[in-house]
């Protein structure tokens, strides 16, 4: 086939005919995990796509719009790029056990495990600790796979096995085994990073470092290029423990300041989900948007603003954990799926090209 001819659409009728498995399956590992919170006690909720706010990290990208008044008068909205900030708020309001599918959306990101919009399945536990949200997780990818009838999370060769115990590593130590880097040699007591040192690190181990690279841009790269290679296969890896920079909606660990009570979720190498021990401190929660917020202006040249409603409901908001996952990928493993559009029922139409 000419690399250059353009693919059909997908709902010509024999495109839609290779896609129709994969998206059975997803309606039933949907069905399967809304009755698995049902038995759990959680609360189904739906949150407003239209925010004030889309989120504030610094690398993420939202869609805006604007609304209008009856009288012609217009005001900012932003496409939510993810339904925390709605989910903490009733928290506040008093909820105890949530969970939402919500349609969410992201700019600057297509590709073959990213969709300019997509599902993305949250769920909070008030009162429980960020372990509770990775039991959950383990058994959430068993019953997907057993709703799939795979027994297994495969990806482009790599398989996992969701029944097996799961691998859990701290960040630092990731680092330290597949890098060959101190990563918490250059984090302070306070939080605060020395860029020069994880620089200083990566070229000690032969990698590439620019020289306008921040500190983040640098963890990203290990990250990328040393860490995720290597989770996720054979059984599913929980990274915990990231560096607190690294975690702006997270509360600091009690057993190393430095670093957060925050988890991600591998399989096959593919993240799948993102977890945390909450942040109530409203000061502490405006400082770390403030600082994202600084970064997104210097990368970007542009930033969101800070929801100042979702700030005050802090104040109410119980402890709590939260969890974020990308129900798509898990349904793209889950069913042997290969790209992302093929798990959508609807994709976005192609831009850009």
């Amino acid at each position: 086939m000419n690399s250059s001819a353009k693919a059909s659409p997908w709902w010509t009728p024999s495109v839609h005919a290779d896609r129709r498995p994969f998206l059975i399956g997803r309606n039933a590992i949907q069905a399967a995990l809304r009755g698995f919170f049902a038995r759990e006690d959680f609360i189904e909720v739906d949150t407003a796509v239209l925010q004030v706010s889309p989120g504030n990290e610094a690398h993420l990208h939202a869609f805006a719009t604007e609304a209008l008044t009856t009288d012609g008068q217009k005001a900012p909205f932003y496409l939510h790029t993810s339904p925390e900030f709605a989910c903490k708020k009733l928290l506040a309001a008093g909820e105890e056990r949530i969970s939402c599918f919500a349609h969410v959306y992201r700019n600057r990101e297509r590709g073959p495990l990213h969709h300019p919009e997509f599902t993305m399945l949250e769920w909070y536990r008030a009162g429980e600790s960020y372990e509770s949200l990775m039991m959950d997780c383990v058994r959430i990818l068993a019953l997907a796979t057993e709703t799939a009838k795979t027994g297994k999370l495969a990806y482009r060769g790599a398989e996992s096995d969701p029944f097996a115990g799961p691998e859990r590593i701290g960040v630092a130590e990731a680092f330290e085994r597949h890098a060959g880097i101190d990563l918490l040699a250059s984090v302070a007591a306070d939080g605060s990073t020395d860029r020069d040192h994880l620089a200083a690190e990566m070229k000690r181990v032969g990698m590439r470092v620019a020289d306008d690279d921040g500190w983040a841009d640098l963890f990203s790269r290990v990250l990328v290029e040393k860490i995720e290679p290597h989770l996720g296969f054979g059984r599913i890896t929980i990274l915990d423990e990231y560096p607190i920079s690294e975690a702006a909606l997270a509360r600091p660990s009690a057993r190393d300041p430095r670093v957060a009570e925050r988890f991600e979720l591998y399989a096959c190498g593919v993240e799948l989900a993102n977890g945390f021990g909450e942040l109530t401190n409203a000061a502490e929660q405006r400082r770390r948007f403030e600082i994202e917020m600084a970064e997104k202006a210097r990368v970007y040249g542009e930033t969101y603003p800070i929801d100042e409603d979702f700030l005050a409901a802090l104040s109410l908001m119980p402890e709590a954990s939260g969890i974020a996952l990308g129900f798509d990928r898990l349904v793209m493993l889950a069913t042997g799926a290969s790209r992302i559009d093929q798990v959508l029922w609807a994709p976005v139409a192609e831009y850009g090209r």
